[in-house]
């Protein structure tokens, strides 16, 4: 069972306590609990809540806001020796002020793992993290054509209206029958109205996209004559989930290496929770989309949050670009980008390497230059599906 840890400055503990044991939701565990810490349960879930005075709550924050590699990393010319040690001997009242005592760059807490974020503060060589204000746009969202809750025209306005420039619609293709997936006649349909739109919503854009199914021996859903009339096309695996490693790694590759695929959707299909994902080689996953210059979807939706945060860092060092997206069904799905930047964040994500970070311009020049290179090879077959 996972545990939510929280860190509260009061000096009257014993009233802490009573508060917390009468919140709705909150379920006492007096067993575990002691004078300075109250534990107990929310919806299954374990929490803690460590007491501590004023004077130490900045001290006692840090600590439980990073792993112990990161508190226990050697520092280099430093007589405190580590961290952990540094604030065992003194109070601090900012946390900025430790680093800065210890001689470091400020290092974020969601970076604070023991993954080498030490050396680079060291050597103040920490990038400039994506925030939530470097978003342009959000690509990956699903509209009342398949199986979202709002139309095309809703789904853009709202998006402009929260001051975005561009909209990317990915409604399901046409094998995706259990979510009304997009004939190719619908497919026409959706994309005279993206044109209509776009004339009256200018300089908001929208951008024609699908989520196209990566059928069982990776090919894509459509033929090459209706996959070419896309802007880009988010590729993904809904179905014959149960995979090994390796027919799902060789399924995604296939997908990766189709001249059409601009991006890679969910990668391991997971639902946190709820199921597993297909175990894939994320290395050679990652390695193909640098090869193919395909890029890796951060599904924000709370549910997946999928590519993982671990594997961040090795994209990043490939040269492949992320794309922060919420797989929107609905309008208050856009919140969603949130908690996919907090996933980029925490594997280093920048703006400089984040592909929504964009532009609109910038966005369709990328589009338009990509289908321009787009050369299918002749042995490149079309999937059954027409």
């Amino acid at each position: 069972m996972e545990t939510v840890t929280l860190v509260a400055a009061t000096a009257q503990p014993w009233q802490a306590h009573e508060l917390l044991g009468h919140l709705d939701g909150l379920t006492p565990d007096a067993q575990r609990s002691g004078p300075f810490a109250w534990r107990g349960t929310a919806t299954g879930v374990k929490v803690e809540v460590y007491l501590v005075s004023k004077e130490n709550f900045v001290n006692q924050l840090f600590l439980h806001s990073a792993t112990e590699a990161h508190l226990s990393e050697p520092l280099t010319g430093s007589r405190a020796g580590s961290l952990r040690q540094l604030v065992k001997q003194e109070k601090f009242y900012q946390e900025t002020a430790i680093y800065e005592k210890a001689g470091l760059q400020y290092v974020e807490p969601e970076l604070r793992e023991g993954l080498g974020e030490v050396a680079l503060a060291q050597e103040h060589k920490l990038p400039t993290l994506l925030t939530d204000e470097d978003l342009r746009g959000s690509l990956h969202n699903h509209s009342t054509y398949s199986d979202g809750a709002h139309t095309l025209r809703q789904m853009a306005e709202f998006l402009r209206d929260q001051g975005y420039e561009y909209l990317g619609i990915c409604d399901h293709s046409q094998a995706a029958h259990y979510a009304n997936g997009l004939s190719p006649e619908r497919v026409r349909q959706q994309q005279r109205e993206i044109d209509q739109l776009n004339q009256e919503l200018a300089p908001f854009r929208i951008f024609k996209g699908i989520e196209s199914d990566i059928l069982g021996d990776g090919s894509l859903d459509y033929t090459n004559s209706v996959l070419e009339t896309f802007d880009f096309i988010v590729a993904s695996v809904h179905s014959n989930l149960r995979m090994d490693e390796r027919k799902a790694t060789e399924r995604l590759l296939r997908a990766i290496a189709n001249p059409y695929t601009t991006m890679l959707g969910h990668p391991t299909g997971r639902l946190l929770l709820r199921r597993e994902g297909y175990p894939i080689n994320h290395k050679a996953i990652i390695d193909a989309c640098a090869q193919h210059n395909v890029i890796i979807e951060i599904n924000s939706n709370p549910w997946r949050l999928d590519l993982d945060w671990r594997w961040v860092r090795y994209a990043l060092d490939q040269g492949v670009k992320l794309s922060i997206n919420p797989d929107a069904h609905h309008t208050n799905g856009y919140a969603d980008m949130r908690y996919g930047v907090m996933m980029g964040r925490k594997g280093g994500l920048t703006k400089d390497m984040t592909f929504n970070a964009l532009s609109a311009e910038e966005m369709a020049a990328y589009f338009a230059e990509r289908k321009a290179n787009i050369k299918p090879p002749l042995e490149y077959k079309d999937s059954l599906f027409g």
